[in-house]
């Protein structure tokens, strides 16, 4: 290798020779298209369209954009011809279950991951599946159902679910038990599959104001009561009546049933649709029970009023012999001043026909004209035969022509009489009160068939039953006064809410 330094001398060497200090090697030649290339790489050839426009790069990057505009559109295959792509085949046989097991995969399209392997000699095979050691379930009571058939058909044995009953009978009257309580019940394990579970455990609802819980201590079942703190605090509410008494008191938060007899109480002193106008305000109080676990319960109708300006009405629900108003299962409006009035017609004592009027007739069995004292009902053997109005059984036994006879004393000189019947349910000086049973239909005596012979006095003369009106009025006295009283300042002091 021949190299030559700045002074014109030439040295040579072998290949392997290396450079002397202060000697430049010679370089080779460029090609024409390396200089092309590059100063082509030196070109921004895709500058920002959105930067100095006009300018020399500016339009070297529009005429960039417009060869890549043209080029595409040159080789596109056109709208209507779509581009062809190689599909893989589909999967099958073991290459579609193992693709399918590893793949990831909603439920809901079958998905499952891991591979399906058969049992091996590790694998020890059940005889039957385990049981549960304990099962927790919820019955509930239905309307005229028994509490030990509840439990028995939810799955307690029946001894167990007689003592349970037995227990809880303890603490309320089973018939009271509101329809619909849940009943929570944890149930044991079980020594064999041919017996029932044992209860373990019971929880439920007593009473309004009682919790019970049953648990099992050895082969018995322990009860804890768990009472439940009430206000029976009552409610008050009060609105314009509007439009409509019924639908305002509704929507004031009054029970359907309330808003009823609130209107049933009004009827008996004025005409709603005539007396009652849109400008006067209803005022209602009803028994109410709060009890501390939350629960509300609404009760009877106990104070209807009405404010009409010129006229205020107030009426209390009192039981007569009774220390408040909401006692007894037969009780009459009063107003403040412990009045009461009534007002109408004699219903019928018995669900039937009438057979035979007040009046002369041809009497069935003698064969000749007599007057009938009465009024004949036909109706059922043994059916329901009730008092028209209160009153107190002046006699009740056998009597002639009448067969088994009852006759009933009423106030304002009344008295009434029902004969024939099959068999008498009260007895001689027991208070009555209306719509009360006292016997049942009969043929006893002369009579042709069942029926009821109907009779009515009035100070001692017989007259038509259907033909008279009643209008009575009743004042509260002495030590009745004075709680009924109390009873009405106890209401007036109720606030609304």
């Amino acid at each position: 290798m021949f190299l030559r330094n700045e002074t014109g001398i030439e040295l040579a060497g072998g290949t392997t020779a290396r450079a002397l200090p202060g000697i430049r090697p010679l370089a080779a030649p460029r090609k024409p298209i390396d200089r092309w290339l590059a100063a082509a790489a030196e070109i921004d050839w895709i500058p920002d369209l959105g930067a100095r426009i006009g300018s020399r790069d500016w339009w070297r990057g529009l005429a960039t954009c417009t060869a890549l505009a043209a080029g595409a559109w040159l080789i596109a295959p056109g709208i209507g011809r779509p581009l062809l792509g190689a599909v893989p085949a589909p999967l099958t046989g073991t290459a579609w279950e193992e693709t399918r097991a590893q793949g990831i995969a909603p439920l809901g399209w079958g998905a499952d991951t891991g591979h399906r392997m058969a049992a091996n000699d590790l694998v020890v095979p059940l005889a039957e599946a385990p049981e549960r050691p304990i099962v927790e379930l919820n019955a509930t009571l239905g309307d005229g159902d028994a509490l030990d058939r509840v439990l028995m058909r939810a799955g307690v044995g029946r001894g167990d679910a007689q003592r349970a009953a037995a227990l809880v009978a303890q603490t309320t009257d089973l018939d009271d038990i509101q329809t619909g309580t849940r009943i929570a019940l944890t149930l044991g394990r079980r020594p064999t599959k041919t017996v029932a579970r044992p209860l373990e455990k019971l929880a439920m609802r007593a009473r309004f104001d009682l919790n019970v819980t049953l648990n099992r201590a050895g082969d018995q079942l322990a009860m804890t009561r768990q009472p439940i703190a009430i206000d029976s605090t009552p409610l008050r509410i009060h609105g314009l009546v509007g439009s409509s008494l019924y639908r305002s008191a509704r929507a004031a938060g009054a029970p359907a049933r309330v808003v009823e007899s609130y209107i049933k109480a009004l009827a008996t002193r004025l005409s709603i649709g005539r007396d009652v106008h849109a400008a006067d305000n209803f005022d209602l109080i009803v028994e109410r029970e709060r009890a501390a676990t939350g629960e509300v319960r609404l009760g009877n109708l106990l104070f209807a009023g009405i404010d009409q300006g010129r006229r205020t009405l107030q009426l209390v629900r009192w039981q007569r012999g009774s220390d408040g108003g909401a006692d007894g299962d037969h009780p009459t409006w009063f107003d403040a001043k412990g009045q009461t009035e009534r007002h109408g017609f004699m219903g019928m004592p018995v669900a039937g026909h009438v057979t035979s009027s007040f009046g002369l007739r041809m009497h069935p069995l003698l064969g000749f004209m007599r007057m009938h004292k009465g009024m004949d009902i036909g109706a059922r053997y043994g059916s329901p035969i009730y008092a028209v109005l209160d009153g107190v059984v002046q006699s009740a036994g056998r009597s002639g022509g009448y067969g088994n006879f009852v006759k009933l004393g009423h106030s304002g000189g009344l008295a009434s009489g029902y004969g024939h019947m099959s068999r008498i349910a009260v007895s001689r000086g027991e208070r009555v009160h209306q719509g009360q049973v006292i016997g049942y239909v009969g043929s006893t005596g002369l009579s042709t068939g069942p029926h009821l012979h109907w009779e009515v006095w009035r100070n001692g003369q017989t007259i038509n039953p259907r033909s008279i009106s009643f209008a009575s009025t009743e004042t509260l006295s002495g030590a009745e006064r004075r709680r009924f009283d109390a009873w009405v300042a106890r209401l007036r002091a109720v606030h609304t809410g």
